[in-house]
């Protein structure tokens, strides 16, 4: 789509929006009920058949994406050479029939020590206590784990569990938290990781001694500064009185106090009709750089001493001071992987005003993150692997952050993308299973149109249906929830398009990737990223080949 016309449908694809448009393609309300029919929706059915004009063959089709207005992702341009062939894997030669798309090798691997593997450059967003996590991440984890990428347990999972037993402030039962990870190994394979995320309260629970004791290396631990989607802790929305009192008790915060005896009768009347469970800030106690990095490098120290081998950041949108100390603690710590979330992206309760309002948007946070990574490693230091997040969908914007980013970013944090095909899944599998919809959390009673049109059996629907057949073997497949083949589907068309404009870039690797790859649409965009305007990249090597 073009984002920067607000346009809610395209129709050289045959998509459409059901709401508001953001800039990764995606409403900004992405609902779970949702009968289609945008870009991504229809990707987890038809894969990579949505990287082509609709009706093939009775049309011709052209872009209309010509104006670009703003800084945005949409005011990068992907920048294509008509010669030469970099990274070929090897035993492929540079003549024609090797360099060929489907040779592009997009896998990637981060990490410090102990390198990390993913069969494609993305990683999930911190997937936490949102009940819409925990609805559908049979379908996130086993879908993430079969293609072979990241997935992060988010923040609160253990505080919000009614049957996790938490002894002297420490941890001993979380059977929630044990679904999330169990879920996810069950189908991995050695490429992707789990991805355990801590805040301040998970801190005090002892969720790091609970992950090593039971999980050993098989996880890894992150600490949570942030989120582009808000600049307060992480929240949920709670519609039962006894559940709310039973987080107020547990030592969160919960607004308004479901204890205070008027707001418990302005409960009974139907006043108040749902509670607002919020986590704390982080730092408190601390009023300057010092303080701060020394806490951070003692809590770095605490999980190695406990025998975590990769540890991970996550921060937020915040400002300039608080991104560099981001990367230079990262840097200095050793760590894993460092990922930056832009505003407004975001998968779960977020104060809306706040979220259109606060923070820095991806694209400029992005840029200043490759400048301040590269002030580190011209002082000859290693610097920590980057992802980045925050309204990224579609694979030209993977192409366009990670080559902003190169060669410091080598994954990009997708949210709502990912979680879209489990919605979907779910859907179809109760209509398909009626007598699983509800422990599916399926929202539907009859197939949508937008499947219908497509086919009435999962082997119809899904292109992607025989390709995990092939990976799990035909016995298998009752196992697999339809939201797992989706994400399948949908990864499929991401990866066969970042290939795609990766060859047209000449880049056979994705290592390969470059700053070179990319101009900007505008002057704006320019002066904003350091990425060159259009018609100035390679305009010096055109006038020496002309005077030659």
């Amino acid at each position: 789509m073009t984002f920067s016309k607000g346009l809610k449908s395209n129709d050289v694809l045959g998509t459409a929006n059901r709401g508001n448009p953001a800039e990764s393609g995606l409403c900004t309300l992405c609902r779970a009920d949702c009968q289609g029919r945008c870009e991504t929706f229809m990707s987890c059915m038809k894969g990579r058949k949505m990287l082509y004009p609709r009706d093939f063959g009775a049309v011709t089709a052209g872009s209309d994406n010509i104006t670009h207005v703003g800084v945005s992702y949409n005011s990068l341009r992907i920048q294509g050479y008509n010669y030469g062939a970099y990274g070929l894997s090897k035993g492929l030669s540079n003549q024609a029939d090797d360099c060929i798309f489907p040779n592009v090798n997009i896998e990637v691997e981060f990490g410090n020590e102990v390198k990390t593997k993913s069969r494609l450059p993305i990683l999930s967003g911190a997937l936490g206590s949102t009940f819409v996590a925990a609805k559908y991440w049979e379908s996130f984890a086993v879908g993430a784990a079969l293609v072979g990428y990241p997935i992060v347990v988010g923040e609160n999972v253990v505080g919000v569990d009614k049957q996790s037993i938490i002894k002297n402030g420490k941890i001993e039962v979380s059977p929630e938290l044990d679904r999330r990870v169990d879920t996810y190994l069950r189908y991995h394979d050695g490429y992707g990781a789990i991805i355990v995320q801590m805040n301040v309260e998970d801190t005090r629970n002892g969720v790091a001694d609970y992950v090593i004791n039971k999980y050993g290396d098989k996880a890894i631990i992150e600490l949570k500064w942030g989120q582009g989607a808000k600049d307060i802790g992480g929240e949920i929305q709670v519609t039962d009185l006894e559940y709310a009192i039973f987080l107020k008790n547990r030592g969160y915060i919960v607004d308004p106090d479901p204890t205070l005896p008027e707001v418990q009768q302005a409960f009974k009347s139907g006043a108040i009709r749902s509670f607002a469970r919020h986590s704390r800030l982080g730092y408190t106690d601390l009023s300057n750089y010092d303080q701060v990095r020394e806490s951070f490098m003692t809590a770095i120290e605490e999980l190695r001493s406990k025998g975590y081998k990769r540890i991970t950041l996550k921060t937020g949108s915040y400002g300039m001071e608080a991104l560099a100390m981001a990367i230079k603690f990262a840097t200095d710590a050793k760590l894993d992987l460092l990922t930056i979330d832009g505003s407004g992206g975001g998968t779960g309760m977020s104060p809306w005003n706040m979220m259109e309002t606060w923070g820095v948007p991806s694209i400029l946070l992005h840029a200043k993150s490759y400048e301040y990574a590269s002030i580190l490693a011209q002082k000859g230091q290693k610097v920590v692997d980057l992802a980045f997040g925050g309204g990224i969908a579609r694979e030209d914007q993977m192409f366009k952050a990670l080559a902003l980013g190169a060669p410091f970013a080598k994954m990009i944090c997708m949210g709502r993308a990912t979680m879209i095909p489990g919605f979907l899944g779910a859907n179809i599998e109760g209509v398909l299973k009626p007598e699983r919809k509800a422990a599916l959390s399926g929202n539907w009673n009859e197939l949508a149109k937008s499947v219908a049109e497509i086919g009435t059996k999962p082997e119809e629907i899904f292109a992607g249906y025989y390709d995990v057949q092939k990976k799990v073997g035909a016995s298998e497949m009752k196992n697999i929830p339809f939201g797992a083949i989706a994400i399948w589907t949908l990864c499929d068309k991401l990866a066969a398009g970042l290939q795609q404009l990766l060859a047209g870039a000449r880049r056979f690797n994705i290592s390969e990737i470059s700053r070179f790859d990319l101009t900007s649409g505008n002057r704006e965009t320019e002066r904003e990223t350091g990425i060159p305007f259009i018609t100035e990249v390679q305009d010096e090597a055109a006038k020496r080949l002309l005077n030659s």
